[in-house]
């Protein structure tokens, strides 16, 4: 009896941590991705927009821009933006596209692609990933100096400082939630902080579900899904084949994953399942 039992609990243990969800390749491009970090989608235009650093990550070249891709990844624009530095995250409000480029963000005209504004953010030289509230106001984390900038009608003021590590950000609702290092975490609207969980890896990309849940990328090559409950399943580790996967973009109708590979440069899509 005791040594039934002990099978029927590991059943029951084997069962509780299997995987229920996976990634199924749709397509990817060809290497032609002059080093893509952020995707993000535009599902009213059926467009990704994808921001290239093709540089130094950190070196205020011009070489960067803004690219392009439709929805089926046939389609590529890698001149759409050009002149930037080395563009990172991207956010999308009222016909605006920002883009966090070392020490400034980018404003650009969503439809023909001209830039309608810089806005400097003090001492900043590690600009990375952007997130726009419902109310339009611009969130911008700067990794090297572990803060982030909170932008109202295009003046910056310091939100968060002293986040070691941080780097993905995305507003939902009163709340911002953070990949600072390799902990997701989560500020209300006064600014307390809450641990939702330690990954394996550092966070780069941050995309919810809709349901409570999360997709969580770490720009080494690892893609997690993330439960509201805290716990994770690993759904791609491809660091081992050396592509990157960083500032992830999402369809949450169609429950499509865009994936920029940075020094793989090219896009993969996938099903999530």
């Amino acid at each position: 009896m005791k040594k039934l039992f002990a099978v029927l609990l590991l059943g029951a243990i084997t069962t509780a941590n299997a995987q229920t969800h996976s990634l199924i390749k749709l397509w990817e491009t060809d290497t032609v991705v002059a080093i893509p970090e952020s995707i993000l989608p535009d599902l009213k235009q059926s467009i990704l927009y994808v921001s290239l650093i093709n540089g130094g990550g950190w070196d205020a070249d011009g070489k960067g821009g803004i690219a392009r891709l439709s929805l089926d990844g046939k389609t590529y624009d890698s001149t759409w933006v050009t002149g930037l530095n080395a563009p990172k995250g991207l956010g999308l409000y009222d016909k605006k596209l920002y883009a966090a480029d070392i020490s400034e963000v980018v404003v650009i005209d969503n439809k023909d692609g001209k830039i309608k504004k810089k806005i400097a953010i003090e001492n900043a030289n590690g600009l990375n990933d952007i997130t726009v509230d419902s109310k339009g106001i611009v969130y911008v984390s700067d990794s090297r100096k572990a803060r982030i900038w909170r932008i109202e009608n295009d003046v910056p003021s310091l939100y968060l400082d002293s986040i070691k590590g941080v780097n993905g950000l995305k507003a939902i609702g009163d709340e911002l939630f953070i990949g600072a290092g390799k902990n997701f975490i989560k500020a209300d609207k006064n600014k307390v902080i809450k641990k939702i969980i330690e990954l394996p890896q550092g966070i780069d990309g941050i995309e919810p579900i809709g349901n409570g849940d999360f997709i969580v990328t770490a720009w080494s090559g690892y893609i997690f899904y993330v439960y509201a409950d805290g716990h994770f399943e690993t759904l791609l580790d491809s660091h081992t084949e050396k592509m990157n996967t960083a500032d992830i973009g999402y369809d949450p109708i169609k429950r499509i994953l865009y994936v920029p590979t940075f020094n793989a440069k090219k896009i993969v899509a996938y099903s999530l399942k």
